[in-house]
């Protein structure tokens, strides 16, 4: 039986190999510190955009609110950061003085501990993405009343975050003044080693996500996607699976907020704005939604456009990405990854011909007989 090529497990595999061997010399050919912690930057959104294609490309759960566990998790680990810079003679961060307070706040003391900070970090945004997608999700709440209602608690959580200004810093966030340290070794930002703690992650989590969308759990999420009610008519549980996906990308996006302050030791409310949340969603659907490394290519082209072209073209760059993206979803609904497939099919087609004139034009993916 001949396959296409994107329908090839082992050929996906190696293609999966091939792109992240990529990614992996970096290193070897930039000695830059600062362009190599743009790179490692760049790892972070492709992290971002795997998490989008999780939800909303298999799962069909459109989530417009992700910068929500981004932003928890980067707060956690900018409180965490932080703490490591005090000592019990000055427990007080620079801004909580200037606010006029006089003692840390109770939900600040965990933060004393990095391995515990780092676990809060991760902890509370998953937590709470149980909580809320169990409360929709149960309530069948499905559609574009998904994207509403996470785009709407964005933006609460936003304001909440400017409001607390004596124990956030408000619009001005944290700065974290040292790099991060854990097991007794200091992370460099600028350091090859930030880079390939980015990389590993973003290996991991590629592969996780790849494999859980092969698993049997997938394949119900995928069918999901399709015909929910259908589904439940079956006897599965549509509100677990559901939630379980919707928290799996939000874990996700929780260590990619981790990473992001390791790399810019600096988090604000920007980070839970809803640009960058809808922002995330474009990467995917130019990359692909409906393929994890299609995705993952799509944050890493936009984003480098956007560092290398938007100084030149200044406002009218969001424009041109706003106009890419209408034209993407109108005339390539699977991305630029299902263009490419659509490609090397047609090319696979032609070598079958090639090699067999007599075989019918149907003949690439027919069951042998």
């Amino acid at each position: 039986m001949t396959k296409n090529l994107f329908h090839n497990r082992s050929a996906q595999w190696t293609v999966y190999a091939v792109f992240f061997l990529g990614l992996a010399i970096i290193p070897t050919f930039v000695s830059d510190g600062f362009l190599l912690n743009q790179f490692a930057t760049y790892g972070v959104y492709a992290m971002l955009a795997l998490s989008i294609s999780l939800c909303w490309g298999f799962g069909g759960i459109l989530n417009l609110g992700q910068g929500i566990a981004f932003g928890l998790a980067a707060y956690g680990m900018a409180m965490t950061m932080q703490m490591q810079s005090q000592d019990a003679s000055n427990p007080l961060p620079p801004f909580m003085a200037n606010n006029s307070l006089e003692h840390l706040p109770f939900f600040w003391e965990p933060f004393w501990s990095t391995g515990f900070g780092i676990f809060l970090a991760l902890f509370v945004p998953t937590l709470f993405y149980v909580i809320f997608g169990s409360l929709m999700f149960r309530a069948r709440v499905s559609g574009p009343f998904i994207a509403i209602m996470t785009l709407a608690m964005l933006s609460a959580l936003n304001t909440l975050i400017l409001d607390m200004q004596p124990y956030t810093n408000g619009v001005n966030g944290i700065s974290p003044p040292a790099a991060l340290q854990i097991f007794g070794t200091e992370i460099d930002p600028y350091s090859p080693k930030a880079y390939w703690i980015v990389l590993i992650l973003l290996i991991l989590t590629t592969v996780a996500s790849k494999l859980l969308t092969h698993s049997k759990f997938g394949l119900v999420v995928q069918a999901l996607r399709g015909d929910p009610e259908r589904v439940r008519f079956l006897g599965y549980n549509v509100a677990l699976y559901e939630t379980v996906i919707y928290t799996i990308s939000g874990l996700i996006a929780a260590i990619a907020g981790c990473l992001w302050v390791m790399l810019v030791q600096y988090v604000s409310p920007a980070q839970l704005d809803v640009t960058f949340s809808i922002t995330m969603v474009i990467w995917a659907g130019i990359g692909g939604r409906l393929s994890l490394l299609g995705s993952i290519f799509g944050a890493l082209m936009i984003q480098g456009g956007q560092s290398y072209l938007g100084d030149q073209f200044l406002n009218t760059w969001l424009l041109l990405l706003g106009g890419f993206f209408i034209l993407v979803v109108r005339f390539l609904p699977r991305g630029l990854a299902g263009l490419l497939e659509k490609v090397l099919g047609m090319v696979a087609n032609r070598q079958l011909r090639a090699s067999d004139p007599i075989a019918p034009p149907h003949a690439v993916g027919a069951p042998a007989k």
